[in-house]
């Protein structure tokens, strides 16, 4: 079963924006959660395949309203409690 994040020819999304964006982040928190997800890869935490999959496994609403870094926020979350390293919902707040 594809994941939503597979949208090989499939068509209907618009035109795409291929003009350069000089600024890698548009919001410190942004580059917080890069920063985030550096060193908890770093320290073993997870992995790149795991980190991935967290993303793809998000439901299918969810991820197309989410931005590309709090993609990377919800996964890096979702790992941490699957981890055992945050209580389900400790962030909740």
């Amino acid at each position: 079963m594809a994941r939503i994040n597979d949208v090989g020819g499939t068509q209907g999304f618009g035109a795409i924006d291929t003009a350069d964006d000089t600024e890698p982040f548009h919001a410190d928190w942004e580059a917080r959660v890069v920063g985030l997800f550096n060193t908890l890869r770093a320290q073993g935490i997870f992995n790149t395949n795991e980190f991935r999959d967290a993303i793809e496994s998000m439901p299918p609403a969810e991820y197309l309203a989410a931005s590309y870094y709090e993609r990377w926020f919800t996964a890096i979350v979702a790992l941490l409690e699957t981890k055992g390293v945050l209580e389900p919902g400790e962030l909740d707040d």
